[in-house]
């Protein structure tokens, strides 16, 4: 990632599906991961099979503060602030070094701490990406600090972090938050909430949805009711969260037409008893 004469290195992973034509041109995703401090796991395994399935090319981030490093890796971390420039890189490297993605087509896709970088990214860059996804994403740093415990507090408040508390530094908190930033909308954008996630609490999104419907942006979302999987239940293997899924795939289709899109779950299934 570029940096004032101090780059940082991070690893990105790479996938590519094996059955495309190297002439042509192919959608890219910017898929960050989620989590204050996480890397890029197994967890997102059957989201990459579907993206893989539909043609899409992935880059996944495990940008500054990202576990498994080492810990000058994980202490690098600047929450909603130099992570939206690593996940940025990991998009031009990709046009950079594969000319089979074409760069009109570049979406951004992200849960949770990965939505607010969806979200952080699009408002920085409106052009660089054609269409973002924000799932249960967080949303409002000062809100959400009021009802974490302190050991997550502490995590923002570190002296190798942001160094200060909510209360010494609101505006520092307000710069890294969605809802302060929602203003500089301009990238059609889906967000997806529920109402009993036990992690990012609905109230986050929902302030969210209304500051975006207060400035008069044009967006879409859905404030689902009380789903089974809380703050997972759109990334399940049930058939509720695979018509969510379908919906979340078919918004990004209009707007990357990947070459092998899906129609209805069926497909979504057969890839993976195949």
């Amino acid at each position: 990632a570029p940096g004032a004469g101090n780059p940082v290195k991070f690893w990105s992973y790479v996938f590519i599906p094996k059955d495309i034509d190297y002439n042509k041109k192919y959608p890219l995703i910017v898929l960050p991961h989620g989590g204050v401090h996480a890397n890029f796991t197994t967890y997102h395994t059957h989201i990459i099979k579907e993206l893989m399935y539909q043609q899409y090319i992935v880059v996944a981030a495990d940008y500054r503060g990202s576990t498994g490093y080492g810990k000058d890796h994980y202490k690098k971390i600047d929450y909603g602030g130099l992570e939206i420039e690593d996940v940025d890189s990991s998009r031009k490297y990709m046009l950079d070094n594969y000319e089979f993605i074409d760069p009109e087509r570049v979406g951004i896709v992200g849960w949770s701490h990965g939505g607010l970088i969806s979200l952080m990214s699009i408002f920085k860059y409106p052009e660089n990406y054609k269409v973002a996804f924000a799932g249960v994403p967080v949303s409002d740093l000062i809100t959400r600090l009021g009802y974490m415990e302190k050991d997550y507090l502490e995590l923002y408040s570190a002296d190798y972090h942001i160094g200060q508390t909510v209360e010494e530094n609101p505006e520092e908190y307000k710069r890294r938050s969605p809802v302060h930033n929602a203003y500089k909308l301009q990238t059609p954008l889906l967000i997806h909430t529920n109402t009993n996630d036990e992690d990012v609490n609905v109230i986050e999104v929902k302030a969210l949805i209304d500051t975006l419907k207060s400035l008069n942006k044009e967006f879409e979302y859905e404030i689902f009711q009380d789903l089974p999987g809380g703050h997972s239940f759109d990334r399940q293997d049930t058939k509720l969260a695979l018509s969510i899924r379908l919906k979340i795939y078919k918004f990004l289709a209009e707007y990357l037409h990947p070459p092998k899109a899906f129609n209805n779950i069926g497909e979504i299934r057969g890839i993976f008893f195949r």
